[in-house]
């Protein structure tokens, strides 16, 4: 025992793992606190207003992504080097990502007939008031933790979401008997709002600041024309990538009835986490590539250890445990969610690969193949997933997930080779603090 401690002490001195383990955690704390919400949830409200609060909130994380999850690869790339220019980087990410995400809820809400029944719940003034005003909030909220994981303070981080966790399970206890319709929706997006004013004063008056004055003072932060290259590349592919993650729930939102949307959607849920715990470490790099791209190939190495040793058992275990922890919340979940969550839990071990080689290219700035890879990967995933539904049902996602990832991580997998062994020094080494211990 003491051993691993000391092999974990050993690793928290090192950046890459500090941040990755950070992220890791707090995926395990939004994990954990995220299945004690749905199961207050499945025993609070009605199966069908369960179904109807997830639709929902899922359609609002899709819209507030649009642009947000678009600069995660760039804030990650581009905060650790921005020096003097860190705050103007995160505003225009902030205002970017909430305008563009406002003006996709506002075309969504225009059209809500299209959208099935449903989401009939947002027709009018104020509940699309009130939708179109979570999508700005949340949009901020998804930005936050990249900021502060790219100004290496990713330790902040499952701190946020612990409490943002607990008010909003709270919450949703609370608004039970006094707003049984919409009181899943109401009690996800307050909480998000409140948790908005400590974050961004720690950011803005703390973390940027000290960034700052850490900052080389002779390093020449990136030009907007670099920035926007690096994202005429990867916001394409990352825009594809959202397609797997938030489109698909919504399209299957439309082909399903409410109580079935709502099982397969925790299914779905259960084994997207487990897919962030392999994106964590791959973020972790992408911030500590651009700080140091001479350590790139070993700082691979050491992501890809470290992840397929904490995803591998917990992937077993889900593979095994499947109906199991799916009855926890009923019978009819695990009836009908066992199959997905097995075959996205499977889904994952590929990932890892896809992952590491995405974020290698992002410090690499190696654009262009970046969206090649992302858009490839969402066209396969969304193309066999709706050729398979019609005979597999909402199986059909995990399906679609797990033959895509294999293929992709089979066809990168030479290119992964290269980087692993090679790496790039045609960069020099960012001064921004201790790169701490290797």
């Amino acid at each position: 025992m003491s051993s691993v401690w000391g092999k974990i002490l050993h690793d928290l001195r090192n950046p890459l793992f500090r941040q990755g383990y950070a992220l890791m955690a707090n995926t395990v704390v939004t994990g954990v606190l995220g299945m004690g919400y749905w199961l207050l949830a499945a025993r609070l409200y009605s199966p069908e207003e369960f179904g109807r609060g997830q639709a929902v909130i899922t359609a609002m994380r899709l819209f507030a992504s649009l642009t947000a999850l678009g600069f995660v690869g760039a804030l990650a790339r581009f905060l650790p080097v921005a020096g003097r220019r860190t705050p103007e980087l995160a505003l225009r990410g902030y205002g970017l990502a909430a305008a563009t995400g406002g003006v996709a809820a506002l075309c969504f809400l225009l059209t809500l007939p299209m959208w099935g029944q449903t989401y009939s719940v947002l027709s009018g003034f104020w509940p699309g008031l009130f939708f179109l005003a979570s999508v700005l909030v949340w949009a901020v909220f998804t930005l936050q933790d990249v900021v502060l994981t790219g100004l290496r303070r990713a330790t902040f981080v499952p701190l946020n979401n612990l409490v943002f966790g607990i008010v909003k399970m709270g919450l949703l206890v609370a608004l039970a008997g006094a707003l049984p319709s919409g009181g899943i929706f109401v009690s996800w997006v307050i909480p998000t709002a409140l948790a908005l004013i400590p974050v961004n004063w720690l950011i803005f008056a703390v973390v940027v600041p000290r960034h700052v004055e850490k900052s080389d003072a002779g390093q020449e932060p990136p030009r907007l024309r670099e920035i926007g290259r690096f994202l005429a590349g990867d916001f394409p592919g990352t825009l594809s990538i959202l397609g797997i993650v938030y489109l698909v729930p919504v399209v299957i939102a439309t082909q399903v009835g409410e109580a079935t949307f709502g099982r397969f959607s925790m299914a779905h849920t259960l084994a997207s986490m487990i897919e962030l715990l392999a994106m964590n470490m791959a973020v972790s790099l992408t911030v500590e590539g651009s700080f140091d791209r001479a350590k790139l190939a070993e700082n691979c190495r050491r992501a890809l250890r470290r992840a397929f040793m904490i995803v591998t058992p917990i992937i077993a275990v889900a593979i095994l445990a499947a109906p199991l922890i799916l009855t926890v919340f009923g019978s009819a979940f695990a009836d009908e969610g066992t199959t997905l969550l097995r075959l996205m839990s499977l889904a994952v071990l590929p990932r890892v690969l896809i992952e590491v080689y995405l974020s290698a290219l992002r410090a690499q700035s190696r654009a262009r193949t970046l969206a090649t890879v992302q858009i490839g990967l969402a066209v396969l995933v969304l193309v066999s997933t709706v050729a398979l539904f019609p005979y597999t049902g909402v199986n059909a996602v995990g399906y679609g997930l797990l033959f895509s990832e294999l293929l992709v991580a089979v066809l990168i997998f030479g290119n992964l080779r290269k980087i692993l062994k090679v790496g790039e020094t045609r960069t020099p080494v960012v001064t921004q603090g201790s790169s701490g211990a290797a």
